[in-house]
C-alpha cells in the first residue's frame, strides 16, 4: 500500500465537555473531530456544492485507537480521499499530535454521494472528483473490473 500525503489537516480546538473524567478525550468525541475535517475537506476543495441539494453520507465508518488524546495536546484531523468510485469514495483520517507528529485515532470511512431532494444515492458529480482528484494531486477513480 502506497504512503498517503495528507494535504488537508484542520487543527481542533479541545473543548472542556470532550475530556473524560479520566482526564482524556472520550473515544465518542473523535467522529465530532472527523466531520469537522469532512466538513471542511468539502468546503476547502469543493467550493460550488449545493448543501440544500447535494449531501455525502456515511455508509461504512471504522476506526483505530491507537493512543489517548490528553486534554492539553495540540491535535488536528488531517483527511484524505484515496479512491473514487462512481456514486461512493473511500475517505481516510487521523487525529495527530501536532507538536509530535504521533497518531493517535485512524478512522477509514466509505462516503456515498446523496440527493437530499430525492433522498437516494447518485452519481458522484464529475466536477467534484475532478476537483478532489486535483486537490490530492493524482487519479484516484477506481479502475472497472472486467
Amino acid at each position: 500500500m502506497e504512503e498517503i500525503v495528507f494535504h488537508h489537516i484542520l487543527p481542533i480546538q479541545l473543548r472542556f465537555n470532550d475530556v473524560d473524567q479520566f482526564g482524556h478525550v472520550n473515544n465518542t468525541v473523535y467522529f465530532s473531530f472527523y466531520d469537522l475535517g469532512k466538513t471542511d475537506y468539502f468546503q476547502t476543495v469543493c467550493p460550488h456544492v449545493d448543501w440544500g441539494r447535494d449531501g455525502v453520507v456515511v455508509v461504512h465508518i471504522e476506526t483505530d485507537f491507537l493512543a489517548q488524546i490528553r486534554a492539553t495536546e495540540p491535535i488536528a484531523v488531517e483527511t484524505a480521499v484515496t479512491a473514487i468510485g462512481t456514486k461512493s469514495f473511500d475517505l481516510l483520517q487521523r487525529a495527530i499530535n501536532t507538536q509530535t507528529g504521533e497518531i493517535k485515532c485512524i478512522c477509514r470511512s466509505v462516503m456515498v454521494a446523496f440527493d437530499l431532494l430525492q433522498r437516494e444515492s447518485k452519481p458522484l458529480d464529475e466536477e467534484w472528483i475532478e476537483a478532489i482528484c486535483r486537490f490530492e494531486g493524482r487519479n484516484l477513480r477506481k479502475q472497472k473490473s472486467n
